[in-house]
């Protein structure tokens, strides 16, 4: 019997299958697409996502395979009026090392994905359309459109806004939609000269709109969204190649023929609405399938891909016996606020945006806010977020990085390395931490990766007997992202949140907080083996 079964392959599946079988578990996944698609669509992660894709071992793909965000150049009447740049200023720090998104076409970061699932023996079963789900208690059985059936422990429906799982359950996906509030998109060529690659063009008018950005790896290919044609009655028009050329020449002034190509054509309105429950016995929901909100801010797929690493590490535990089936209840517990607050800051970042470009030079940089990275996204009012911790950093917050070095060979390194892949982590600030991470190893094996983190001046000699983890904060960056001024366990959650901030007087809170997310038990041979590490760091 599978383990789990995805239905859908976008980002939120792929991340959502990648997680589960690096933590050995069977894994289908299927697509209803009779292929891959081609569509370049969402513009790609945001700095939040790119540490979940790093955990996952593709991040340096797909840097290599996109580009950094561009500076927004401004027109009206066809002069351009304005440039901005949103990023301008930004850094990575210490403890973010990401200050910026990735723009790369949606079907690239799906071919990564997919290329990293299969070095785990899974591909994507495409064609495959689920239209029966039947929930027989200890399993889910499947139904698909050819007949077939399969059974599976677990089925988790990323399969879109119009998802058929979330339809199979009943679940109501309540809100609104904004009949006159459309866009016309699609994947356009133009003639390679005829605008400057290095930005992206924004087309503003008292008529309508048109905003063109080039597309990674390609020579010629550009996202194209622009306000649609309308019919004499003021109704939308549906997009046509055609279409797209008039749009083009009247609000760049450039000849028609310029645009040479219009493929992938779509309708996009505003959709806001969210399902009210994201799970139903043993199946679940992620990404669209559970939530859609306005396209400004660029959170849609962001979203989706956070909700898979939410979701990934919980699965693996319940379904291997190593955590109850209370731990699957926190995420929707975790998430749903989160969808709900994006759905919120989504609608409010689109009027603020279609204010903006009312006035010559407003744009689309309107819709970007230190939000919408996705770094500040916490779930301190979680089950799982333990009281403890009294500086800036609290119980839920998503765990900082910072440089250091491995305390054996003083080679560099960062706790993102540390906390990659499908383990717990188990900080230890100070020498009087050193009972609870002998404990926590002892108890919990593989499933915890224990790391005694020893303080800029604390370099002696056995420093290096405390084991391969052991870390040196050198420059006492780590101490200063967890505002650690005593000796302090951290607990880090498998998808880099903080579970547990505790003091020594707290190593009982460590124990009985660590049981929760893993049994205390000898660790299963078989299941242990089957683990591959999400960097290949080991």
């Amino acid at each position: 019997m599978t383990d789990v079964l995805i239905v859908g392959a976008g980002p939120t599946g792929l991340t959502l299958a990648c997680d589960l079988a690096r933590r050995g578990l069977t894994v289908r996944i299927v697509d209803r697409s009779p292929a891959h698609p081609r569509s370049s669509r969402s513009k790609g992660p945001n700095p939040r996502s790119l540490e979940v894709l790093e955990d996952l071992g593709v991040v340096e793909a797909v840097l290599a395979a996109g580009s950094a965000p561009l500076p927004m150049r401004k027109y009206r009447d066809g002069a351009a009026v304005a440039d901005a740049d949103p990023h301008a200023g930004s850094a990575p720090t210490p403890d973010a090392p990401y200050d910026r998104g990735r723009l790369i076409a949606q079907w690239r970061l799906e071919e990564i994905l997919r290329d990293r699932l299969a070095g785990y023996g899974v591909a994507v079963e495409t064609d495959t359309e689920v239209v029966g789900l039947t929930d027989g208690g200890t399993s889910v059985t499947v139904a698909c459109a050819d007949g077939s059936s399969a059974p599976a422990r677990y089925v988790v429906g990323c399969d879109g806004a119009h998802s058929r799982v979330r339809k199979l359950l009943g679940i109501p996906f309540d809100g609104e939609t904004a009949e006159e509030q459309v866009m016309v998109c699609g994947d356009v060529e133009i003639t390679p000269g005829v605008l400057d690659r290095g930005v992206w063009h924004q087309w503003f008018d008292e008529d309508g709109a048109v905003m063109l950005c080039p597309i990674p790896g390609t020579r010629a290919g550009w996202w194209f969204q622009a306000g649609p044609e309308r019919d004499a009655d003021g109704r939308p028009l549906a997009p046509t190649p055609d279409g797209f050329r008039r749009l083009f020449a009247r609000h760049t002034r450039l000849p028609a023929a310029r645009l040479t190509e219009a493929t992938l054509l779509s309708t996009y309105r505003v959709n806001v609405r969210m399902a009210d429950r994201y799970r139903a016995g043993r199946v679940l929901l992620a990404g669209d399938a559970a939530h859609v909100h306005a396209i400004a801010g660029g959170l849609g797929m962001n979203t989706g891909i956070q909700d898979a690493f939410n979701l990934g590490w919980k699965l693996a535990q319940v379904v291997r016996g190593r955590a109850g089936e209370e731990l699957l209840d926190t995420y929707e517990e975790e998430r749903l606020p989160v969808a709900a607050w994006t759905l919120d800051l989504t609608s409010d970042r689109l009027r603020a945006t279609l204010e903006a470009i009312r006035r010559p030079g407003g744009g689309l940089d309107s819709a970007i806010t230190p939000s919408t990275n996705g770094l500040d996204r916490d779930y301190r009012w979680s089950s799982l977020a333990r009281p403890g911790g009294g500086g800036a950093l609290r119980s839920g917050d998503r765990a900082p990085d910072a440089p250091c070095a491995v305390a054996a060979t003083g080679e560099p390194t960062r706790l993102f390395r540390t906390f990659a892949g499908p383990h717990l982590t188990v900080l230890g600030f100070g020498a009087g931490t050193e009972q609870a991470l002998r404990e926590a190893a002892g108890a919990h094996g593989d499933a915890v990766r224990a790391v005694r983190v020893y303080a800029a001046g604390a370099m002696g000699p056995g420093t290096a007997a405390a084991g391969p983890d052991a870390l040196h904060d050198r420059d006492g960056a780590a101490r200063a992202a967890y505002g650690i001024g005593r000796d302090t366990v951290v607990v880090v959650r498998p998808d880099n949140h903080v579970g547990l901030i505790s003091d020594t007087e707290g190593f009982d809170d460590v124990r009985r907080y660590l049981e929760v997310l893993d049994r205390a038990r000898e660790p299963d041979p078989m299941s242990v083996a089957g683990m591959v590490d999400g960097t290949g760091k080991g």
